[in-house]
């Protein structure tokens, strides 16, 4: 039987073999088809069609990076009411790495193989867009080839408006210092109404989109994320993805998306708890249907495990993130399954061989580095 003669066999809805023939057929669904998947489809059928839809890209193929993280500083600003990893001044457990401490990391992992180092952290008062270009300059001195993807918008809007520059200009001083792609966190849930609630004083849904399409626009690539799981409802999602769609058939810029799911370890939102895993998995099968124009769907595997993470290679994703060598604090300050994220080369590789799919090792743009056979 081919794929939509198996899915007839998952459900006799109509309306949910019409969306099947859809997208088998290449044809992009609305946002009333994709809130439909999440409201009324089998977690079976969403599992037969997302995978695929990713072997159809990809066949086996599963991708990591060999990478680590620096975090410059947990001193923010902002007060959301989800983050577990905020503190502030001379509040215990805070930090804030000067350049030396910083650059030590980098100079511990050159000779490791890896190839991408990404730097997230809080929003820190006084650090400008100066103080972390000068950063990356000294990061390429020590690593030439390295790349660098650093800051998410929310850090590029403070950053930037501090040294008083134009945003476009920012991001540009930025990509001549290295800068060579940004991640997608701070995207959270662009609905306006909920953002509010939730994290209210942060850079809004349009601004946020705004400073992707100009990094595009300087051929500066990026990531897309979601924060799901909290207050959200499915409508929410599905505009969430709906406006990183618009933007991507406008720049094509985008790498991958990111569904991040919210941990309730240490936040003000820990009283409504967390969804189960099959949510985690409806999720990642309804992004990879309704996400056409984003070629990849990565599953972060320090939040949610390593098992549920190879349960998601059969959901729709492709990517499992890298080896991250015990580096980030971010989930795991707020409760995420694995408390010291680090793998190995051969242990990632294993985890991915043991699903039956195949292990490729990329660079931060998707550039093939290795194949293991």
């Amino acid at each position: 039987m081919d794929t939509l003669q198996i899915i007839q066999t998952t459900t006799a809805d109509k309306h949910l073999c019409a969306i099947a023939e859809k997208i088998l057929n290449g044809k992009r669904i609305s946002n009333e088809e994709g809130l439909l998947l999440y409201e009324q489809a089998d977690l079976s059928y969403l599992g037969i069609l997302a995978n695929a839809i990713r072997e159809k890209k990809f066949g086996n193929d599963t991708f990591f990076n060999k990478n680590f993280h620096i975090e410059p500083t947990n001193y923010c600003i902002y007060n959301c009411k989800f983050c577990s990893y905020k503190r502030n001044f001379n509040e215990p457990g805070g930090w804030e790495y000067s350049h030396e401490e910083m650059l030590e990391m980098v100079k511990r992992n050159k000779d490791k193989g890896v190839t991408e180092v990404h730097i997230v952290g809080g929003v820190h008062p006084k650090r400008d867009v100066h103080y972390y270009a000068q950063l990356i300059r000294e990061i390429k001195k020590i690593m030439p080839t390295l790349f660098v993807k650093a800051f998410t918008a929310v850090e590029l809007e403070f950053m930037i408006r501090k040294a008083k520059m134009p945003l476009k200009e920012g991001l540009q001083y930025l990509k001549e210092a290295g800068l060579d792609a940004i991640p997608g966190g701070g995207a959270e849930i662009f609905d306006e109404t909920l953002r509010t609630e939730i994290c209210d004083e942060k850079t809004t849904s349009d601004l946020w989109l705004t400073i992707h399409k100009a990094a595009h626009e300087l051929g500066i690539s990026s990531n897309a994320t979601i924060l799901y799981g909290h207050l959200e409802s499915y409508a929410q999602r599905i505009d969430h993805m709906a406006r990183l769609r618009n933007l991507q058939d406008e720049t094509n810029g985008f790498n991958a998306y990111i569904p991040l799911k919210y941990k309730k370890a240490n936040n003000s939102l820990s009283h409504i708890g967390e969804v189960p895993a099959v949510e985690d998995l409806r999720n990642f099968a309804v992004s990879r249907l309704f996400l056409d124009n984003i070629p990849h769907l990565k599953a972060y595997w320090p939040m949610l495990g390593r098992d549920l993470t190879q349960l998601s290679l059969s959901f729709g994703v492709d990517d499992i993130d890298g080896t991250i060598d015990d580096s980030t604090k971010i989930y795991s300050l707020a409760g995420a399954e694995d408390q010291n994220p680090s793998m190995t080369t051969e242990e990632i590789v294993t985890l991915i061989k043991n699903t039956h799919r195949q292990a490729v090792e990329r660079n931060t743009v998707y550039g093939i580095i290795n194949r293991f056979e």
